[in-house]
Order: C-alpha cells, then structure tokens, then sequence
C-alpha cells in the first residue's frame, strides 16, 4: 500500500459532514459573526488589563535620565559605569543630562562641602518631579574621612531627600548599578499621587552652622517659605 495512504488513513476526522463541521468552527466564514468563544479566545490573546500605577512607574523606573555632575573621587566611579564594561545603558540611565530641568535622578558621586551645598540644592530644586536621588559614597552620606571637619556637609540628606544609599570609599561599579535596581524596584512600589517614603530635609542648619553665617543664609533661602537672600552675600 502506497505511504501516503496510511498517512490519510491517519488524518482523516470521520464521516463528511463531520469534517465540514470541525472546518467550519475552525475557520469562520467572510460575513458570518464569530461565536463568542472565538471572541473571548481573541480578546485574552491581544488585550493586557494593567493599572496606570503600575504603567507609570515601568516606565519611570526603566527611563532614569541623571544629571550631568560630579563631586570627587566617587564620580570617577559613576562614570566608570557608562562604560562597555559596566553598560548603565541596560538599565535605561546611560542618558547623563547637562540641564537638571531634564534630569529626574540625582546621584550625589562625591564629598559634598558647606560652599557646594547651596549649588547642590538649587540643582535638585531646577529639577522636575517626580525626581529621585541615590547618595554615592561615605562622604555624600555621613562625610567619610573628612566627617566631622568644618567645611564638610554631614550627610547630603540635609539638603535633599535621599532614596538610596549607595556606601564605599568608594563603591564600585558595581555597587551603583546594585543601588540603581534598587531604585527601580521602590519606583515601581510608588503611586502616582507621588507619595514617597523618604524623609524630606528640613532646612535646620543651626546645630552646625552660627545664625550670621552667609552659607546658612543661603541655604534657608532655598527652603520653604523661601525667605529673601541677597544673591550678592552668596559665598559662591
């Protein structure tokens, strides 16, 4: 017996009528309306039921653009992680920013003086929410070596809010990328109202600075209600 007899034998579904029924449901007919299985089958096929919470911050979190600067050592390390060997790009924040009004992540890579300070806030104050920030380094969070030092700022957190800390002297590439996930991972848990749980500087810089001080004047300037300062008084 000829090879593709047995082949026939194999596919055949049973009497005619029965074919051209299995044909029928199977393939429907120009002008006829579909059964309501068939659109139910379409519809779980094309359409992804989400929230917009979740929306949004997919997008955020997969799209950090970070401002364009440096402070000391630290930076060497967060531009090390645009390089090939690193490749920040896979994470969405290869897009370093000249102007903070484009920038919504800022990564405080560095030693963070009382002179830089007031720059420091207006930088994140130019830049538009939602807007996070990743403290780099043991100086930008407690001062590292130079902690406790008259020119040193104890901690960037007294001028911005910080979302990540990132620890080393300094870290490594490593570390920063290990710190940009986790960043992504609590953006992702963050709701459109904006609500964040970070604790907010207060603009109190009595116990560390005399009430005459231009650099403490200039920074309670950059804080609510925003009091007048002298742009001629500023110690930059």
């Amino acid at each position: 017996m000829h090879p593709m007899t047995h082949l026939a034998d194999s596919i055949t579904l049973g009497p005619g009528p029965a074919r051209a029924s299995a044909a029928a449901d199977s393939i429907p007919i120009l002008g006829q309306p579909a059964s309501a299985d068939a659109v139910d089958t379409d519809v779980e096929q094309n359409i992804l039921l989400t929230a917009v919470d979740t929306v949004m911050n997919w997008a955020r979190s997969s799209s950090l653009w970070p401002t364009m600067f440096g402070l000391a050592c630290c930076a060497m390390e967060m531009i090390a992680t645009a390089t090939p060997r690193y490749d920040i790009a896979r994470f969405g924040a290869e897009i370093f920013r000249a102007s903070p009004r484009q920038a919504d992540l800022m990564i405080v890579s560095g030693t963070c003086t009382w002179k830089m300070a007031p720059a420091i806030r207006r930088i994140w104050l130019q830049m538009p929410e939602p807007k996070w920030c990743i403290s780099m380094g043991g100086c930008a969070i407690m001062g590292g070596p130079f902690a406790y030092a008259y020119s040193v700022l104890p901690g960037v957190n007294l001028i911005v809010p910080v979302d990540v800390y990132v620890p080393g002297c300094p870290p490594r590439p490593e570390s920063l990328l290990t710190g940009l996930i986790m960043l992504q991972n609590k953006i992702m848990d963050e709701r459109v109202t904006g609500q964040r749980e970070r604790p907010e500087p207060t603009g109190d810089f009595s116990p560390y600075l005399p009430p005459e001080d231009p650099i403490r004047r200039e920074l309670e300037s950059l804080f609510p209600p925003f009091p007048y300062f002298d742009p001629n008084e500023s110690a930059v």
